[in-house]
């Protein structure tokens, strides 16, 4: 069996941060800013809060997908959302898709 490497965009309740990350486990990965955020921790998406999944690709290399990471992480805010509004044009939050609890 293959790994899956995910390059990910959170945001936070109002939507006014975004955060871009790249994860062999989306799903353990959406808990782990889940659990910083309660426990306080002092990491971007703790501090601002986000925990809510807007947009994710799926890759099979993970140096593909450190290097979209990297492209995505470059651009402005309005580039990111552009894309994510590509699939998700209402800016839905997807976490409930990954999360079975």
């Amino acid at each position: 069996m293959m790994d899956k490497y995910f390059v990910y965009i959170l945001t936070n309740k109002n939507k006014t941060v975004l955060y871009t990350g790249v994860t062999n486990n989306l799903t353990k990965r959406l808990v782990e800013h889940n659990d910083n955020i309660e426990q306080g921790k002092k990491t971007f998406a703790a501090k601002y809060r986000c925990k809510h999944l807007l947009y994710n690709e799926e890759y099979d290399w993970i140096q593909e997908a450190i290097a979209r990471e990297m492209e995505i992480k470059g651009w402005v805010r309005a580039k990111k959302l552009n894309l994510t509004k590509s699939v998700n044009p209402n800016l839905d939050f997807l976490e409930d898709g990954f999360l079975f609890t």
